[in-house]
C-alpha cells in the first residue's frame, strides 16, 4: 500500500511548507510526509527527511551523523586554518560544530553555569526590564504584542543574562537577526556571507567584553560563570565561551521570538488554562512543551550530514547529503499523543523532547523557559483581561518557522 501511495504523486505535491495550503493546514501535510516512510527524499531541499521520533531520538543519542555545516555536500570549502576569520575560529572545532567528544566535554564542564541558582539570578536581573516594557503599555486599549514586546524581550533578556554591557547593544543587535543564517544550508551564498560578517563583528565585541570582565571581575552573570569554568578547565577556551554566547544571542533569540508569539496566542486561545500554566516555573515548563506541541510553528528541522556513504533506515545515502530531523511531525499524531487536537497544559511528556534529547539536548532550555514564564506572568498580572483582537494573520516568509504578521491584543483598559 505504501508503494502505491508513493507512485500517486511526488513528495513535494503533498508536502510544501512554502504553500498557502501549509499555512492553512500543516498537520495533514505532516501526516502525508510521515506516511511516505522513515527516511524520505525531498527534492526541493536536496535532503533526506527523518520522520519518526524513535529514529530521531536514536540519532540524537548515538550521534552517527555529522552536525558540521562544512560536511554538507553543497557547503563552501572548509578554509585552511591560516585563513580563518574569527567566525571560523569560533565555529570550527568548538561548541556548535565541535566533534562529538569535545561537544560532550563542553556540556559537562559548563553545566554548573546553567544551574537552578544561576537561572533564578538571571530572572532577577531581567525582571526590571520586562516589567518596564510591559508597564509602558498601561493605558492602551490595544497593541501589537510582536511590535511592543516580543521583538524586544529576547535581545534584552539574553544580553542581561550574558552580562553584555548596554553600550554594546546597538552594535550587536544585527547578529541577533542573522546569526543562524551564517550556517543555514538553505539560503543563498550572498545572504550567508553577510550573516558571517555580522558574526565576525559580534565576535570582536565579545572579545572586548571578555577582556573587560577579566580586568573587572565580580558581576554575577553567565559570562562570569563561564570565565570561572575556563579558569578551572584547560580544555575549555575563550572560543568555547564565544560560541556558547553566540548561540544564546543568535539562535536563542531567534527561537525565543517565535516562542513569544505562539505562547501568548495559545494561552489566549485557552484562557481557562492560563492560571494553571503560570502557577509556577515548573508548571510553565510543562505548559510550554504543550504550547509548542499544539502550535504549528515548525517547517524544517535539525540539519545533519552523512559523514560517509552509508545505508540508513533502508536508504542509500551519499557522503555529504543532508538529513533533516523533523520531530514536530509527531505533534498531532494520535499514535504518539492521545487526543492530539486537545490543548492541555498538564499533558504528560515522557520523554520531553522539545529541546532535543541526549547529548544534543539544548543546554539553554531552562533559561529560555524562564524568560518566557517571567514575561507571561508580568503581562497577565498587569492585563488580566487580555484577549485577542481578532485572529492574527500568519506569516510564511521565514525559512524555518511560521509566525504572525502581527499579534494584536485588547487590554480591557481603555485610555
Amino acid at each position: 500500500m505504501q508503494a502505491d501511495a508513493v507512485t500517486q504523486a511526488p513528495v513535494e505535491a503533498v508536502f510544501n511548507p512554502a504553500s498557502p495550503e501549509y499555512l492553512a493546514d500543516p498537520f495533514s501535510q505532516w501526516r502525508a510526509l510521515s506516511a511516505r516512510g522513515r527516511l524520505v527524499w525531498y527534492e526541493p531541499w536536496q535532503a533526506w527527511i527523518m520522520t519518526r521520533m524513535p529514529d530521531i531520538m536514536d540519532c540524537w543519542r548515538r550521534e552517527y551523523l555529522s552536525s558540521d555545516f562544512y560536511d554538507w555536500e553543497f557547503a563552501p570549502p572548509r578554509p585552511p586554518q591560516d585563513q580563518w576569520s574569527n567566525y571560523e575560529r569560533a565555529m570550527i572545532g568548538h561548541s556548535l560544530l565541535a566533534d562529538h567528544g569535545h561537544h560532550r566535554l563542553v556540556r559537562r564542564i559548563v553545566s554548573p553555569a546553567f544551574s537552578r541558582n544561576v537561572v533564578d539570578e538571571i530572572q532577577r536581573r531581567i525582571r526590571p526590564d520586562v516589567v518596564q516594557l510591559i508597564a509602558d503599555l498601561e493605558g492602551l486599549d490595544s497593541f501589537d504584542y510582536i511590535e511592543r514586546v516580543a521583538n524586544h524581550i529576547p535581545f534584552i533578556s539574553i544580553s542581561r543574562m550574558v552580562g553584555l554591557p548596554e553600550k554594546y547593544w546597538p552594535d550587536i543587535k544585527q547578529v541577533v537577526l542573522t546569526f543562524t543564517e551564517s550556517w543555514n544550508p538553505t539560503i543563498s551564498d550572498e545572504r550567508r556571507e553577510a550573516a558571517r560578517q555580522d558574526s565576525n563583528r559580534a565576535i570582536e565585541i565579545l572579545q572586548r567584553v571578555i577582556a573587560e570582565r577579566r580586568a573587572n571581575p565580580g558581576e554575577d552573570d553567565f559570562l562570569s560563570e563561564l570565565l570561572k569554568v575556563e579558569a578551572e578547565n584547560e580544555a575549555f577556551s575563550d572560543w568555547d565561551i564565544i560560541t556558547l554566547i553566540l548561540a544564546l544571542i543568535g539562535a536563542g533569540a531567534d527561537t525565543t521570538l517565535v516562542a513569544q508569539q505562539w505562547t501568548l496566542y495559545a494561552l489566549l486561545k485557552h484562557p481557562e488554562q492560563i492560571e494553571t500554566a503560570l502557577s509556577s516555573p515548573e508548571a510553565f515548563a510543562n505548559a510550554f512543551s504543550e504550547i509548542m506541541r499544539w502550535s504549528p510553528t515548525s517547517k524544517m528541522g535539525f540539519a545533519r550530514y552523512a559523514p560517509q556513504d552509508m545505508e540508513l533506515l533502508g536508504q542509500q545515502l551519499r557522503k555529504g547529503q543532508m538529513v533533516l530531523l523533523m520531530p514536530h511531525l509527531k505533534d498531532r499524531d494520535p499514535d504518539y499523543y492521545p487526543e492530539p487536537e486537545r490543548f492541555d497544559v498538564q499533558r504528560t511528556f515522557d520523554p520531553d523532547v522539545l529541546f532535543g534529547y541526549g547529548p544534543r539536548y539544548c543546554i539553554g532550555a531552562a533559561m529560555a523557559k524562564r524568560q518566557l514564564y517571567l514575561t507571561m506572568v508580568e503581562l497577565f498580572k498587569r492585563f488580566p483581561d487580555l484577549r485577542l483582537d481578532g485572529e492574527p494573520e500568519k506569516d510564511n516568509s521565514d525559512h524555518n518557522a511560521v509566525v504572525f504578521k502581527s499579534l494584536r491584543v485588547r487590554t480591557g483598559k481603555g485610555a
